[in-house]
């Protein structure tokens, strides 16, 4: 189980694991050993989170999500999988925290007496300098 929150977690049985060579610098080791892991992870067909939570993930997220619907986050940071597996997790973690965030509502108000009076005053004092320079240039 992949936990996300107190009230969500998500069942090793929805994500799957991929394993390449990872790019970069490493020596000979980099050419024998497959240290680059690949979450795909299907978020349309997922039973652990509410149709909400998934169009929000889709519409925050949609540049990580291929045609087949599924979210892809890979990790070659490390020269060790087991690492660049539980970064793919803290970015899969990272992600939906993200989704479930909620925007807070603006709430309208009004302008203050203070600024109306400093907006009426610059309108005022803008106008005077724009009338000083009326009729000084005689042709």
């Amino acid at each position: 189980m992949i936990t996300i929150n107190n009230s969500l977690t998500i069942p090793h049985d929805e994500v799957e694991l991929t394993f390449s060579r990872s790019q970069g610098p490493g020596g000979q080791n980099v050419n024998k050993v497959n240290s680059k892991v690949t979450l795909h992870w299907d978020v349309e067909n997922s039973r652990s989170i509410s149709v909400r939570l998934k169009q929000r993930i889709y519409s925050k997220h949609s540049g990580k999500i291929n045609n087949d619907g599924k979210l892809v986050v890979s990790s070659q940071k490390s020269r060790e999988q087991h690492q660049n597996r539980t970064d793919c997790y803290q970015k899969l973690r990272s992600l939906i925290e993200d989704a479930l965030k909620t925007k807070k509502p603006r709430k309208r108000t009004k302008p203050t007496k203070a600024s109306k009076l400093r907006r009426l005053d610059h309108k005022k004092r803008r106008s005077q300098i724009k009338a000083g320079r009326q009729g000084r240039y005689e042709y």
